[in-house]
């Protein structure tokens, strides 16, 4: 099943051919481990150092540092095949299209020639440390404080639901530096490796989905960590953070756009075998209204990131453009992915249904990469 009753015209030949083969990858050696996934609360290092071979990771980075140092339209393929499959557990966009650009970006030449080539391979995995338990998605309120001490930092504090967190090998965490109780202008970005005396981590989060993808605590506690770690400028973190959230806000809509075709499929399969009262589900008018009214909300979501996407290549994506596809295009997931639930009846409330997983999975993304109650604030400014 697809949504594309309007033709694409994002993607070239070559594209294509790169998503064959990272769809080809993600059937034959993630989509078999899903469950065991699940089970451990943790994609197995094996599967990112495999994506790593195959040239899956950190491919718009440079090739100097690893990368294949093609365009955004490879990682927008990435992103929608692994919806499309109906996995949650894999952390590779966040550390590809997150964690790497804001080294690419801001990054002197050691720091990338340090993290980005073992990152592009999957022999580091890394996370980005924001959220704290009291702030949520006010980030010039985080606690976490790099106290000055020479040539070093001395970092306290702790975060929650770091995505790769478990499994991280370095982690840039938000932090304040120099007036620990100021606001924006005390903020900083600070690499810390996992293995710093002081660095410990939770055991991985128990959330109502994505339970593949490892999610956890993080806390330091007198970590000393050189201020060459520091990423940009002391001071500079939030206006970095800044920079990259438009990008980040329509990773989490196309996300949605391909969880959206990913229930329609499954939910379509479903309805023509399914029978009631000696008629197949998707017979009945009922069935095929909801069926069209969903594909009609998924096809406007589809075009409309589409365009974000032209925007955001030509560094044109206004975030009051980011942030209306992140919440309308989450919330219409939300919405048609409850709708599927409901044409599955009694089985669409079983564990054993993807449609129950996917219902429990795309909860989240009305949340992370702030709330959607945050991006309705946020366009409101520009009225």
């Amino acid at each position: 099943m697809s949504l594309d009753m309007i033709p694409r015209t994002l993607f070239s030949s070559e594209h294509e051919d790169f998503r064959s083969s990272f769809r080809r990858f993600l059937e034959d050696e993630c989509v078999p481990q899903n469950e065991r996934w699940e089970e451990q609360q943790f994609v197995d290092r094996a599967a990112w150092q495999r994506a790593g071979e195959l040239g899956f990771l950190c491919v718009t980075m440079p090739e100097e540092f690893g990368g294949a140092g093609v365009d955004r339209r490879y990682s927008v393929i990435l992103m929608e095949e692994q919806g499309r499959a109906g996995l949650s557990g894999p952390g590779w966009g966040l550390h590809s299209d997150i964690v790497a650009n804001y080294i690419n970006s801001f990054g002197t030449r050691e720091q990338k020639l340090k993290w980005l080539p073992p990152m592009a391979r999957g022999e580091v995995i890394t996370a980005i440390a924001m959220t704290e338990p009291g702030t949520g998605s006010d980030l010039q309120a985080v606690k976490t404080w790099a106290q000055d001490d020479g040539d070093d930092l001395i970092i306290n504090g702790s975060k929650i639901f770091i995505t790769n967190g478990y499994n991280c090998d370095m982690a840039i965490v938000v932090c304040k530096t120099g007036d620990r109780d100021g606001g924006a202008k005390s903020i900083s970005l600070v690499m810390i490796e996992a293995d710093r005396p002081g660095f410990s981590k939770g055991k991985p989060l128990k959330k109502m989905g994505m339970k593949g993808q490892d999610t956890c605590e993080l806390f330091f506690e007198n970590v000393r960590v050189p201020k060459a770690n520091i990423l940009g400028a002391p001071g500079m973190g939030f206006a970095m953070l800044m920079k990259e959230l438009a990008w980040e806000r329509l990773q989490i809509a196309i996300g949605a756009v391909c969880g959206i075709e990913y229930v329609l499929k499954t939910t379509i399969d479903y309805v023509k075998q399914r029978q009631v009262f000696g008629r197949a589900v998707a017979s009945y008018q009922n069935t095929r209204f909801k069926l069209a009214e969903m594909k009609t909300e998924g096809q406007i979501a589809q075009v409309y990131v589409d365009r974000c996407i032209e925007l955001m290549l030509e560094n044109k994506l206004s975030p009051a453009a980011a942030a209306a596809a992140k919440y309308w295009c989450s919330d219409v997931q939300g919405r048609i992915v409850d709708e599927c639930v409901q044409l599955h009846g009694g089985y669409g409330f079983m564990m054993d249904y993807p449609i129950a997983r996917a219902y429990c999975d795309s909860r989240a993304q009305r949340i992370y990469g702030g709330t959607n109650e945050i991006m309705k604030e946020l366009i409101s400014r520009t009225l």
